[in-house]
């Protein structure tokens, strides 16, 4: 990490986000996003404090900053943490799918929440969104964030499996459902294929997508178009 940082421009999770060598990175909303609100939700709200250096703790950071920059940098020669050549991320055992074809379903959350569910049953159906939209869409459910820890280390590189938890609290609406205030928790398996210097080229993800909705859309139904303010707020512009 860049030493000649303010401890306020660092984040302590995440690398490739600060420093010369990111000056030119474009960013998808023009500048680095700050991280310190999702930050304080998960040194409230995590479960496993893992020592420093510990595997545990690399791979977590590591997994952040995949995220991170998956969710954030347009260009993929900015992405620092994964190999470019050959990567390929798949969902449930869905046909793995390269940098590009993830971004032409959405990227971001649209690409995670693929199904072969009929529509009607969906709750959120990926087909009808854009990256936009469906970022708009969670965020402005989870403005504090949508927080990640690794509870469980299974195997290190090269090949990483680990057991991973997402939580956040719905303090806004979902796709015309009210806000609870509740937890709403996800727990997933996934497995970061690596090379020698750590950067990945191989991603599974295996978790139930219902287990996220199923706290989303338990909200009472709100009259149309009412959640469409919330997408405004210029809070929402600033979370990862």
């Amino acid at each position: 990490m860049d030493s000649s940082l303010t401890d306020q421009q660092q984040d302590k999770y995440r690398s490739y986000l600060h420093g010369e060598g990111e000056k030119n990175t474009n960013w998808k909303l023009g500048a680095p996003p700050n991280y310190d609100t999702v930050n304080k939700l998960f040194e409230e709200g995590r479960t496993k404090i893992w020592p420093p250096a510990s595997l545990e703790e690399k791979v977590q950071n590591l997994v952040k900053t995949w995220e991170m920059e998956m969710f954030n940098k347009i260009s993929f020669p900015d992405y620092k943490s994964v190999k470019l050549q050959n990567f390929t991320v798949s969902v449930n055992g869905r046909k793995p799918l390269s940098l590009e074809e993830s971004r032409k379903l959405g990227g971001g959350y649209n690409s995670f929440m693929q199904t072969t569910l009929p529509e009607n049953l969906r709750g959120y159906n990926p087909a009808q969104e854009t990256e936009h939209s469906s970022h708009l869409a969670f965020t402005t459910a989870f403005p504090r964030g949508f927080a990640l820890e690794v509870i469980q280390v299974y195997s290190g590189p090269p090949s990483i499996v680990y057991k991973f938890r997402h939580w956040g609290y719905m303090e806004g609406p979902f796709k015309g459902h009210a806000p609870t205030g509740e937890l709403v928790q996800l727990y997933g398996i996934s497995i970061f294929e690596v090379d020698d210097e750590m950067k990945i080229f191989k991603v599974e993800f295996f978790f139930d997508r219902g287990e996220l909705l199923g706290g989303l859309i338990k909200g009472e139904k709100l009259a149309s178009g009412t959640d469409q303010a919330a997408l405004s707020c210029p809070f929402l512009k600033n979370t990862g």
